[in-house]
């Protein structure tokens, strides 16, 4: 086998099992795999796991470790070489077009396959978090199309752990004058913000840099909108600064708590002034739209 044979494994089957076995993947440090994502196979409650490593992994200790079980019957599980001329074609395969609300977000390979009328993202899969196949990117792509419908015209937008910036870019296209900020505690995923903004024309828009939590001049201030989609434990350990930045009529977007954990989340933000206005629930993730 040459040196450099890329391994797939694609597991199949109800959703949930793997779906949290993509979050242990997400988890992981070091990261067990080259690349990997989690997507609806042909029913809202089947999905598919599609992992490819640099190396060939020891495949029962891999899926032990995201608690998968190999002798599930309803887990099927394929694993091989893969062939080197096909592996980029095979990886984009499962990364098709993603809808929410007016907003479609793509990879280049799709880029001639867009609906009409939609307003188009283009993100690549890459190391930052964002490329909308995930319910949390998702959800919070359709709260700010829903927000946008019912009359918001927010003059200042903040992206808080940004990822690949398509919630920045996405309030860019659909607030033209709003002051648009983006910030992530890990400055790869800041590069990779600026890359997708230019791709999509509003790089100029988009005021993109590092910060841990609200840990920066720039985020001293007040905003109309706050997008943050990270977890639910810095969630809330943010309430009140998050709070405090948002304008007496603002909105605030939060997403990445599982359906499970929106009591701590909405008691913490209830005490921080805010309520919960609207809920989403995508494929178990909770999307919280609140307001004072």
């Amino acid at each position: 086998m040459p040196m450099n044979t890329l391994w797939r494994l694609v597991a199949t089957g109800p959703m949930t099992p793997l779906r949290e076995a993509a979050d242990r993947l997400e988890d992981a440090d070091p990261a067990p795999a080259l690349s990997w994502s989690c997507f609806e196979d042909g029913a809202p409650d089947r999905g598919r796991l599609d992992i490819l490593f640099a190396e060939q992994p020891r495949v029962d200790d891999l899926l032990e470790t995201i608690g998968l079980d190999a002798d599930d019957p309803a887990i099927e599980v394929d694993f091989g070489p893969l062939p080197e001329e096909d592996w980029v074609r095979l990886s984009l395969e499962g990364l098709k077009p993603v809808e929410a609300g007016r907003f479609v977000v793509h990879g280049a390979h799709e880029k001639e396959n867009i609906p009409s009328g939609k307003l188009a993202i283009e993100i690549e899969a890459g190391p930052a978090f964002g490329t909308g196949h995930h319910g949390t990117t998702k959800g919070c792509l359709i709260a700010c199309d829903r927000l946008e419908r019912e009359g918001l015209e927010p003059a200042s937008v903040l992206d808080l752990g940004c990822g690949t910036g398509v919630l920045a870019i996405a309030a860019a296209m659909v607030w033209p004058d709003a002051r648009i900020v983006a910030s992530d505690i890990d400055p790869e995923a800041v590069t990779e913000t600026g890359v997708n903004a230019d791709k999509n024309g509003v790089l100029d828009r988009i005021d993109a840099f590092a910060a841990d939590g609200f840990q920066h001049d720039k985020l001293d201030a007040r905003f109309d909108l706050i997008f943050a989609n990270i977890l639910a434990g810095p969630l809330q350990d943010l309430a009140v600064q998050l709070a405090d930045r948002l304008t007496q009529t603002g909105k605030t977007v939060l997403s990445g708590l599982l359906e499970e954990q929106i009591g701590a989340v909405e008691e913490a933000y209830a005490k921080a002034g805010l309520r919960i206005e609207h809920t989403d629930i995508i494929e178990g993730w909770a999307i919280l739209t609140l307001g004072r």
